[in-house]
């Protein structure tokens, strides 16, 4: 067995089930208003980002792109977006913000992933390292791959 700190181990812990349990607070928050976490960070992303395809909003997602089109689907039903062609390439899908979605944007407190993910970006790169390389020990450490379910 490795001679462990204790106070660091449960320390570390500690840290890692407040931030388990605050990123499901912040989930079951937008539950109660009707809107996922997942959908608030792609209407913040278009909002920032203007109009993008269906591959870059699942890359910034991390998900599939049929996941996606899934969601897109949703908030296009729920008023929120818009999918058009390109008119350029027939083939590619644009999504843009509608102004009922930016309401959202404007109107929907910041917190969870979206939060994570604009928090990490004014990271300086040192500790952004630093972070990647935890969360990268993380995933190892209980080898969770990609699409793996509990």
């Amino acid at each position: 067995m490795v001679d462990l700190d204790e106070t660091l181990y449960r320390e570390t812990v500690q840290h890692f089930l407040l931030l388990y349990r605050y990123l499901r607070q912040y989930g079951r928050q937008m539950h109660k208003e009707g809107i996922s976490g997942r959908k608030v960070s792609t209407l913040r992303y278009l909002a920032e980002s203007g109009p993008l395809t269906v591959g870059q909003l699942s890359a910034y997602l991390c998900i599939s792109d049929s996941s996606t089109s899934v969601m897109l689907a949703k908030l296009e039903k729920d008023g929120y977006v818009t999918r058009t062609r390109s008119s350029t390439d027939n083939r590619v899908v644009l999504v843009d913000l509608t102004s009922v979605g930016q309401q959202i944007v404007q109107n929907t407190a910041l917190g969870g992933i979206p939060l994570l993910r604009e928090a990490l970006r004014t990271l300086p790169q040192e500790r952004l390292d630093v972070v990647h390389e935890a969360m990268a020990t993380l995933v190892d450490t209980l080898e969770i791959g990609e699409g793996s379910r509990p």
